[in-house]
């Protein structure tokens, strides 16, 4: 019942509100899906456009590039010319260029569809949370979080099996294939529920911040994922980082004076916000980390074919599944602090205990061991999406979303290079050539105890924060 003081809302509305989340979820799901669900079709992929697999890792950093460019200029896009229409145009773009790379017929024309599919990417998401934050309650917010942060922890775990299964089973085709019936739905669901918003004086295109926001993140995210694998040469790796850490510094100097910030740093001047993204991003380290350590684990360390070693890993997702329903219940009950505190140190812990794996490990001990690990992060997930959003005002919520969406896309590629690095001190150490078990449990000691520390972070919280996403009290 809504308060006296409040106005009728009505039954549409109630259920266009209760929807967003799902809305908005299914295209994070596109996005984390499609990101995560190549890397295993690759080899096919390269022999059907007559080229080799090394040369097909484009296909990836092209994407990847793309959303680190475009990310920061959501929030603007949004309030320039509306959430509404710019969250449907995504959508829209996002299934064509799928559409265009599944019909590609050379290395040139997927890359290239590849990069309008990560500009869509860069757009859909953010804004998509810019509707969600701007028409859902507060007190509602964490409930909207609990099914938000599902799609991110449920793509990088799915990826995996679903590229193994359409790789051996069927074609690689499918891969792109399967976000066109989504898409579509997304864009009946969006023109069905969330009503037009119109633009009041937006500001200006901050230009110059663009350009070296997209510099800098392009460079910085490209840095990351390319201390994976030995395509660049220190000399090039080094070089390209330094000229992200350049230009990021310039930013933050040119957005100390600027009247409309593209990234606007004074944000985290809000406390909850600006510890929701260090120690929530530290947290996210493990998003893209595990998957990776535990795909090369299983199939290279146990001999599990691609499809085999994603029913493994798919029991995190079962386990996060569970989570969703009484994650709120949990957080209500314990408070933002508490939860967020111990709850890492508990997630750290899992992630180290994956280390433990040998080829004589019951896969039933595996499996619960990463149900239960999905069972903790899935809890973090949905506290610190909300928490982030917490003490911002209606204003502020496009450029939070645009400033948290460049945070968590740094933080997951950085979680990726830091296992990398880890797996390359490792096998330096031990004078090896290939990847054994035994660097994998440095990695998975590493990335677990870095989860750990995010919780020294969210100590610094106050014992009341997220008080305003608390349920108000019926009248």
């Amino acid at each position: 019942m809504p308060s006296k003081d409040s106005p009728a809302i009505s039954a549409r509305e109630q259920r266009a509100v209760r929807l967003i989340p799902y809305i908005v979820g299914c295209a994070l799901f596109m996005q984390m899906l499609d990101s995560t669900v190549v890397a295993t079709a690759l080899p096919m992929m390269a022999a059907s456009l007559n080229t080799d697999a090394i040369r097909m890792n484009t296909i990836i950093t092209s994407y990847l590039l793309a959303v680190a460019v475009f990310v920061p200029i959501s929030g603007w896009a949004a309030d320039r010319f509306g959430a509404r229409r710019i969250f449907v145009l995504a959508i829209a773009l996002f299934t064509l260029s799928s559409l265009a790379c599944a019909a590609a017929q050379t290395l040139n024309q997927l890359v290239a569809a590849r990069i309008v599919q990560g500009t869509a990417g860069a757009m859909m998401v953010p804004v998509g949370r810019i509707i969600l934050l701007r028409r859902v309650p507060k007190d509602q917010l964490l409930s909207a979080m609990a099914v938000l942060s599902l799609p991110a922890l449920l793509g990088p775990i799915i990826g995996p099996p679903v590229g193994g299964f359409f790789a051996t089973y069927m074609s690689w085709h499918w891969i792109f294939l399967i976000n066109i019936p989504v898409g579509i739905l997304g864009i009946f669901l969006v023109l069905h529920y969330i009503r037009v918003d119109i633009p009041h004086d937006p500001p200006p295109l901050d230009w110059f911040g663009f350009i070296l926001s997209a510099v800098a993140l392009a460079s910085l995210v490209i840095s990351f994922e390319s201390m994976g694998h030995s395509e660049l040469t220190p000399k090039q790796l080094a070089l390209l980082f330094s000229t992200g850490v350049i230009t990021a510094l310039w930013y933050l100097w040119h957005a100390k004076h600027a009247a409309y910030p593209i990234l606007d740093t004074s944000l985290l001047r809000v406390r909850s916000f600006a510890i929701s993204v260090l120690g929530g991003n530290l947290f996210r380290f493990s998003l893209g980390s595990v998957p990776f350590m535990l795909a090369i684990l299983l199939q290279l360390g146990f001999g599990m074919s691609a499809f085999a070693a994603g029913l493994v890993t798919f029991t995190s997702a079962i386990g996060a599944l569970v989570t969703k329903p009484i994650a709120p219940r949990i957080i209500r009950r314990f408070g933002y602090r508490r939860v967020l505190i111990y709850n890492a140190l508990i997630t750290g812990f899992f992630i180290a205990l994956c280390g433990l794996f040998n080829a004589e490990t019951p896969i039933w001990w595996m499996s619960t061991v990463l149900a239960l690990g999905g069972v903790f992060r899935s809890l973090q997930f949905t506290a610190v999406n909300a928490l982030t959003y917490a003490d911002l005002d209606h204003n502020a919520m496009s450029r939070a979303s645009s400033f948290a969406s460049m945070a968590q896309q740094l933080g997951i590629s950085l979680g990726v290079a830091c296992a990398a690095v880890t797996l390359h001190i490792s096998m330096t150490w031990r004078q090896g050539t290939t990847v054994s078990p035994d660097d994998l449990f440095w990695g998975f000691l590493v990335i677990g105890g870095l989860t750990a520390i995010s919780s020294l972070s969210f100590k610094r919280l106050a014992p009341d924060a997220g008080s305003a996403l608390q349920s108000r009290k019926k009248e």
